[in-house]
C-alpha cells in the first residue's frame, strides 16, 4: 500500500556532502530537486560523524585543484565557526584561531552544528525539496534496469517518489544496490571520533576546552565487521562507546575532573568510511593517480600525500547495469587506494556537483547519463570553473 507518490526531475539519495552537492548543481538549472535523508540533519559524516575537517582543494604545493561547490561548501563550513583559514589561503593573521596546523593547504575544521545550519540555507536557496527522517526502502525499475521510482518511508506511512534521473550519495550505494545493481564492500577500522570538553586540549579544538577525541588506531587490530550488516553496525558502534567509557574511566582515575573533562556528543551515525562502492562502466584502482582519463570531470588532491592528484572519470559516476541513475561520494566506482583517497569531504562535493549536472544535461535532452558524452558534461563544468586534467 503507498501512502502518498511525487514526482520530481531530479531525487538525490541521501544529504550527506555529495548530495547536497548534486542536489544544489540540478536545482539552480531550474529542476525540481527531491534530496531524501534518512537521519534528521545533513551533511553525513561530516556532521553527524563529527568528521569536522574540510580536506584539502589544493596540492600542497601552493596550486588549487578543485573550485566549484567543493569550494562553495568549503567556505559555508564556517559560517557558523570559530575556526579559519591559514593566511596564505585568505584567512587571518598567524595568531589567530585554526583549530588545528593546516601547513600550507588549503583546508579547514569547523563545527559540524555549524555546517548542517549553513548546508540547509543552501538547499533552501535554491529551492530544493530536503525530505528528513525518511528511509529508502526500495527501488522500481522497468525491464531495461531503469529506475523510474523509490519507495521511501517516514512518519506519513509508505511512499513512492518518482524522477526523471536518480543520484545515489547514500554512501552505501543502497538505491543502485536495491535495483540490482553490483557493489563491493570495503574494510573499515574501529575509529570513534567524539566531541568533548577537555581543559588540556583535544586532538582538533574548536575552543580551549572543546574539541575532538580520536579513539582507536588505522591497524587490522581494530577491524570491524561486515559494514552491509545491519547487527554488525551495532556492535560496531556499541564497541566504540566501550572505548569511550574506558578512556574516560582511566582519565578520572588518573586524576581528570570530570567536571571539566566529559564527552558532549557522540556519533549521530556509524563511522564507516568505506560500505559500498558500485560497480561503474570504470573503475579508479591502486596506482591510477596522476594518470590521464579523456573523460575525466575532475581533478581530486589525495588528501593524504602533497602533489598527488587524480583525474575523475565520467565512468566512475555510472554503474554497469542499471540505468537513469549516477553515484555520487564515497560509492562512486573505486577501490583499493583510490577509495581510500577519494572517500572524503571534497572528493563527494566534486563528484556531487559532477552528478547532478550530469542529471540535468540528461533531462534536457532526453537520454540516459550514460548516453551523454563526457565532453558534454565537461563543458558545463567548465563554466564552474572545473579542472579536468593535471597538466590543465
Amino acid at each position: 500500500m503507498v501512502d502518498f507518490r511525487k514526482n520530481y526531475d531530479v531525487a538525490v539519495a541521501g544529504a550527506g556532502i555529495a548530495g547536497v552537492a548534486a542536489a544544489l548543481s540540478a536545482a539552480r538549472r531550474g529542476y525540481k530537486v527531491a534530496l531524501i535523508e534518512k537521519q534528521t540533519t545533513i551533511g553525513g559524516l561530516a556532521t553527524s560523524g563529527l568528521i569536522f575537517i574540510y580536506l584539502p582543494l589544493c596540492d600542497g604545493r601552493g596550486r588549487q585543484v578543485l573550485f566549484g561547490i567543493a569550494e562553495e561548501l568549503l567556505k559555508l563550513s564556517m559560517k557558523y565557526s570559530p575556526c579559519d583559514l591559514p593566511p596564505a589561503w585568505g584567512g587571518r593573521p598567524k595568531d589567530a584561531f585554526y583549530g588545528f596546523d593546516h601547513g600550507n593547504r588549503y583546508q579547514v575544521i569547523f563545527s559540524p552544528a555549524g555546517f548542517t545550519l549553513a548546508l540547509d540555507e543552501a538547499l533552501a536557496a535554491a529551492g530544493v525539496d530536503l525530505w528528513l527522517d525518511t528511509l529508502i526502502c526500495s527501488a522500481n525499475t522497468s525491464s531495461d534496469g531503469k529506475i523510474n521510482s523509490i519507495e521511501v518511508e517516514n512518519i506519513s506511512g509508505r511512499g513512492e517518489i518518482s524522477a526523471g534521473c536518480f543520484i545515489d550519495a547514500t554512501g552505501s550505494a543502497a538505491l543502485i544496490r536495491y535495483s540490482g545493481g553490483e557493489v563491493e564492500s570495503g574494510i573499515n577500522y574501529q575509529t570513534p571520533w567524539i566531541m568533548e570538553r577537555n581543559d588540556n586540549g583535544s586532538v582538533f579544538s574548536l575552543d580551549s576546552s572543546l574539541g575532538m577525541k580520536i579513539f582507536g588506531s588505522i591497524s587490522p587490530d581494530f577491524e570491524t565487521g561486515d559494514p552491509l550488516d545491519g547487527y554488525a553496525n551495532t556492535v560496531h558502534i556499541r564497541s566504540t562507546w566501550d572505548e569511550a567509557r574506558k578512556y574516560y574511566l582511566a582519565a578520572y582515575a588518573s586524576g581528570n575532573d570530570r567536571r571539566k573533562h566529559y564527552p558532549v556528543i557522540l556519533p549521530g551515525m556509524v563511522q564507516f568510511r568505506k560500505i559500498a562502492r558500485i560497480a561503474g562502466m570504470k573503475t579508479l584502482s591502486d596506482g591510477d593517480d596522476g594518470k590521464y582519463f579523456e573523460d575525466s570531470i575532475g581533478l581530486y588532491p589525495d588528501w593524504r600525500r602533497c602533489s598527488c592528484i587524480w583525474e575523475t572519470p565520467y565512468g566512475t559516476l555510472l554503474p554497469e547495469k542499471v540505468r537513469g541513475v549516477l553515484a555520487a561520494g564515497r560509492c562512486i566506482s573505486t577501490t583499493g587506494d583510490a577509495w581510500e583517497a577519494f572517500r572524503v569531504i571534497p572528493a563527494a562535493a566534486m563528484t556531487g556537483e559532477a552528478a547532478g549536472t550530469a542529471a540535468a544535461l540528461a533531462l534536457q535532452k532526453h537520454c540516459d547519463p550514460a548516453e551523454l558524452s563526457a565532453s558534454e558534461v565537461q563543458n558545463e563544468l567548465r563554466k564552474q570553473g572545473f579542472l579536468f586534467h593535471i597538466d590543465q
